[in-house]
């Protein structure tokens, strides 16, 4: 008596075996995809928290004012800078002229003055009048100084405390103080070479944006006698 087998055919186990390779591959695919989308979603994320790190930033730590050459501060916080015993003449004339003009201030601190400016820079002997004015007149500092009172050691100090540009440096005769520091329409007589009002000075004036000229060249024309530097 015979009986029938319940073993698969050969077509059947075919059959079976691509079915499960189907499954699989479609398995692993939608692994794939959820990966895939796993990962742009963290992607997004990242990229929406660094924009937002941004503008914190930007807005936390808003741009400054960017300053010229070596000057200390921005120009818009200049006019709160007070100085004591500050000295100022508003108005004044900037006339080019020939020979010597009578200032009405010393040193002098602006007005008319010769067509050719004084190179900027340091000089041991005393510079002219109307060509350091001219100086000014393009944003420079004039600091000037009493050689009975300032020398050696001192007047190291002071060539140290200037900018390297848009400065003269000079001695002057008859001064009244022993330091004078002097820019265009402003003036401030000092103590000494290590007054503290000379940093302040030449915050609220260096290569000011108040000169006739700012900016203007400060080289290319008189070198005077005595320049060192």
């Amino acid at each position: 008596m015979s009986t029938s087998s319940n073993k698969p055919t050969v077509k059947q186990q075919r059959e079976a075996q691509r079915a499960a390779k189907v499954a699989a591959l479609k398995k692993k695919q939608a692994t794939e995809k959820r990966n895939r989308l796993i990962g742009i979603i963290l992607g997004a994320t990242a990229g929406v928290a660094v924009l937002a790190l941004i503008v914190v930033l930007v807005v936390t730590n808003p741009a400054k004012t960017p300053t010229t050459g070596d000057d200390p501060v921005a120009s818009g916080d200049r006019d709160a800078i007070e100085i004591e015993g500050l000295e100022t003449w508003p108005g004044l004339t900037a006339t080019h002229v020939d020979g010597t003009v009578d200032y009405e201030m010393t040193p002098p601190a602006g007005g008319d003055h010769n067509a050719v400016w004084l190179n900027c820079g340091v000089y041991n002997v005393p510079q002219p009048n109307e060509n350091a004015v001219h100086a000014l007149e393009h944003g420079a500092v004039w600091v000037t100084y009493n050689a009975d009172e300032v020398s050696g050691a001192d007047l190291d100090t002071l060539r140290a405390a200037l900018p390297s540009t848009y400065v003269i440096l000079s001695p002057y005769d008859g001064l009244d103080a022993p330091v004078v520091a002097s820019a265009w329409g402003a003036q401030v007589k000092l103590d000494g070479a290590d007054d503290p009002r000379l940093q302040s000075f030449l915050e609220k004036y260096w290569k000011s944006p108040s000169a006739p000229e700012p900016g203007a060249a400060c080289t290319g024309a008189l070198t005077g006698e005595g320049k060192v530097g």
